[in-house]
C-alpha cells in the first residue's frame, strides 16, 4: 500500500473516532496495521478496539507482541483494557510493580521506562506516568484496598495537576481530611497558565471557608479571572455557565446550611444541563433539606427512566422516601444504590440517617462506624455518632467523637455546637460557651434562623456562668432570627428575673406563655416573678 493511501485511512480512522463510528475506525486501522506493521499503527487498532468495546481483542492485539509492552503507552492501554474487564489484579501486574509513599510520590519502580515517563509529556497532553497511577489507584479501590488507593489518586494529581479525575475521585470519595486535602493542593505545581484550575482545585476543597473569601474565588473563576482569559468565549461558553463550577458552588452553599441558595442554583443549573449528576445530587439533598418531596420524585421518576444504572437515580428514590418519612423503604434504595457504587458516600451516610430518624440506636452507631472506615476523610460519621451518644445521655463517648471529627474537619460550626451542646450537659458552662463562640466565629455565612438554637445555648450558658448582659445580647440576637422560640422568650424572661428585673421578666414570661400556655417552668416563674414585684414595691412603699 502506496503512504499516501496509509496516510488517507489514518485520516479516516481519526475523523471515524471523532464521530463514534468505531465499527468503521476497527476496520480501517486494521488494514493500516496489516499494511504497515508500525508499533504507532498497531496502538490505533487496539485503541478503535477500546473504544467499539471490543476489550478482549484489543488487550489479545497488545499482549500478542511482547516487545511492544515495553513501551508504557501500550502497557497502559493494554491495562485500560483490563480494568474495562475488571479483571484487576492483571491490571496491576500489566502495570509493573511500584510502591508510593503517603504523600504520594513514587519511591520504588522497577521499570525504567517508567521512571522517566514525566520528561516524555507533551504540554498539551496529561502526564502518561499520572495516567498510570490512576489506573493503579483505580485497581486497588476495587480490590477494597482504600489506603493505597488513595496513594495512588494523590501520586496521579501529582504527577500533572491536570489529572482532575484523580482529584475528584480523592475530593468526592472522602479520601482526604481537611488538613490533607489543603497540603496536597499546596504541593501541586501548576503551569502560570494552570493557576484557574488552582483556584477551581482550592474551591472544591473549601467546604466550609468564610463567604467573602470563596465567593471572590467563584468571582474570578466566572470572570476569567484566574489566571487566565475567556474574554474571546461565546456567552453560552463562558465559565460562568460551567455546571461543574456551579456544582462546587452548591456544594459549598449546602454545606454551609444555605439550602435555599443551594436549591435555587441547582434548579437554574438543571434548566440548561438537566442531567448533571453532581448539580442532580446538590438538587436532592436541597431538596430533603427544605421537604420538597414533590420535586424529588419527578426527578427520581426522570432518573430511574435514563439511568437506572447510576447510584444517585436509586438515591434519589430513597431521598423522596425518607422525605415523607417511610425510612424502612428508604433504606432499601440508598442500599440499592451503594450495591451500584460501592464509594457512593452520600447513600452510605443517608443509609445511616435512616436508622437514626427511626431511633434504632445499635444499628445507626454501627452504620455510622462502618462509614466512617470507608470514608476516612469525612467528618460526618464522627460527628453523627456523637450526636447518636448524646441522645442516650452518654456524654463522655459523645465528647470523644466530636474531638475526633474536629480533628478531620476543624471549620465546621456544627461540630462546635455539638460540643457545646455536650460541655452544657456536662455542666461545663466555661467550655460550653466556648465552644458555641467557637461555632458562631466560623459561620460561613452571616446568622440565620438555623442558628437560632446556638445563640439560646448560648446565651443558656453565660447565664449560668452569671454573665448575665452578655446572656441577654444572645438572647435578643436569637429572637431577631426567630420571633417563635419558647426557650429563648423563657430564658430572657429568667434572666432578667435574676437580675430583679422583673417588668421586663414578666412581659418576656408571658410572650413565652402565649407560645405554650401549658409550660409549667414560665407559669410557676411568672407567678413568682409577680410576687417578687409585688413585695419590691411594697418594700420601697
Amino acid at each position: 500500500m502506496r503512504e499516501e493511501e496509509v496516510e488517507r485511512l489514518r485520516a479516516i480512522v481519526r475523523d471515524c473516532i471523532g464521530r463514534h463510528e468505531y465499527a468503521s475506525a476497527t476496520f480501517y486501522a486494521g488494514r493500516v496495521a496489516l499494511a504497515t506493521a508500525d508499533p504507532l499503527d498497531i496502538y490505533m487498532e487496539a485503541q478503535a478496539l477500546l473504544l467499539a468495546g471490543h476489550h478482549r481483542r484489543a488487550l489479545h492485539l497488545l499482549t500478542s507482541s511482547p516487545p511492544l509492552l515495553r513501551d508504557p503507552r501500550f502497557r497502559c492501554l493494554a491495562a485500560k483494557c483490563l480494568e474495562e474487564l475488571k479483571e484487576w489484579h492483571d491490571c496491576l501486574t500489566m502495570l509493573g510493580e511500584a510502591k508510593v509513599d503517603d504523600d504520594g510520590n513514587v519511591i520504588s519502580q522497577k521499570d525504567t521506562n517508567m521512571m522517566n515517563l514525566d520528561k516524555q509529556s507533551d504540554d498539551h497532553e496529561i502526564n502518561i506516568l499520572s495516567a498510570i497511577c490512576l489506573l493503579r489507584a483505580k485497581a486497588y479501590q476495587a480490590l477494597d484496598n482504600r489506603d493505597i488507593a488513595k496513594q495512588w489518586f494523590k501520586a496521579a494529581v501529582k504527577a500533572d495537576p491536570m489529572c482532575y479525575e484523580a482529584m475528584e475521585c480523592l475530593v468526592d470519595n472522602y479520601m482526604l481530611t481537611c488538613e490533607e486535602e489543603k497540603r496536597l493542593l499546596s504541593s501541586l505545581n501548576f503551569r502560570k497558565e494552570d493557576q484557574w484550575l488552582y483556584a477551581h482545585y482550592s474551591c472544591m476543597i473549601s467546604k466550609h471557608e468564610k463567604s467573602s473569601v470563596l465567593e471572590a474565588k467563584f468571582r474570578d473563576l466566572e470572570e476569567g479571572t484566574s489566571g487566565v482569559s475567556f474574554s474571546n468565549s461565546s456567552s453560552n461558553k463562558s465559565p460562568k455557565y460551567n455546571a461543574d463550577l456551579m456544582a462546587c458552588k452548591a456544594e459549598y452553599y449546602y454545606q454551609c446550611g444555605e439550602y435555599q441558595k443551594c436549591f435555587d442554583l441547582t434548579s437554574a443549573i438543571l434548566e440548561k444541563d438537566a442531567f448533571h449528576l453532581k448539580c442532580v445530587l446538590y438538587y436532592l439533598v436541597a431538596s430533603v433539606e427544605l421537604n420538597r418531596p414533590n420535586d424529588i420524585y419527578v426527578m427520581a421518576d426522570s432518573l430511574v427512566k435514563n439511568y437506572p444504572n447510576k447510584a444517585v437515580s436509586w438515591f434519589a428514590v430513597g431521598c423522596y422516601y425518607y422525605c415523607i418519612k417511610k425510612y424502612s423503604q428508604a433504606r432499601q434504595h440508598f442500599s440499592k444504590a451503594t450495591s451500584i457504587e460501592g464509594t457512593y458516600a452520600p447513600a452510605w451516610i443517608a443509609t445511616c440517617n435512616t436508622y437514626a430518624a427511626q431511633q434504632e440506636n445499635d444499628h445507626a452507631l454501627t452504620a455510622y462506624r462502618t462509614t466512617a472506615r470507608l470514608f476516612p476523610g469525612c467528618h460526618l460519621p464522627m460527628l453523627y455518632i456523637g450526636m447518636e451518644s448524646m441522645r442516650t445521655r452518654n456524654f463522655k463517648l459523645a465528647e470523644q467523637y466530636l474531638l475526633e471529627a474536629k480533628k478531620k474537619c476543624p471549620y465546621d460550626p456544627l461540630v462546635y455546637n455539638e460540643l457545646g451542646v455536650v460541655a452544657y450537659h456536662m455542666k461545663d458552662y466555661e467550655k460550653a460557651a466556648e465552644w458555641l463562640e467557637l461555632a458562631l466565629d466560623n459561620l460561613a455565612f452571616p446568622l440565620s434562623e438555623l442558628w437560632e438554637p446556638t445563640l439560646v445555648n448560648l446565651a443558656h450558658s453565660l447565664r449560668k456562668l452569671k454573665k448575665y448582659h452578655k446572656a441577654i445580647i444572645y438572647y435578643e440576637k436569637a429572637l431577631a432570627l426567630s420571633t417563635r422560640s419558647l426557650s429563648a422568650f423563657a430564658g430572657l424572661a429568667y434572666t432578667y428575673h435574676l437580675t430583679d428585673k422583673y417588668d421586663e421578666a414578666i412581659t418576656y414570661y408571658h410572650q413565652a406563655l402565649w407560645l405554650k400556655p401549658d409550660d409549667q417552668f414560665c407559669t410557676d416563674m411568672l407567678n413568682l416573678a409577680i410576687e417578687d414585684d409585688a413585695q419590691t414595691r411594697k418594700d420601697f412603699l
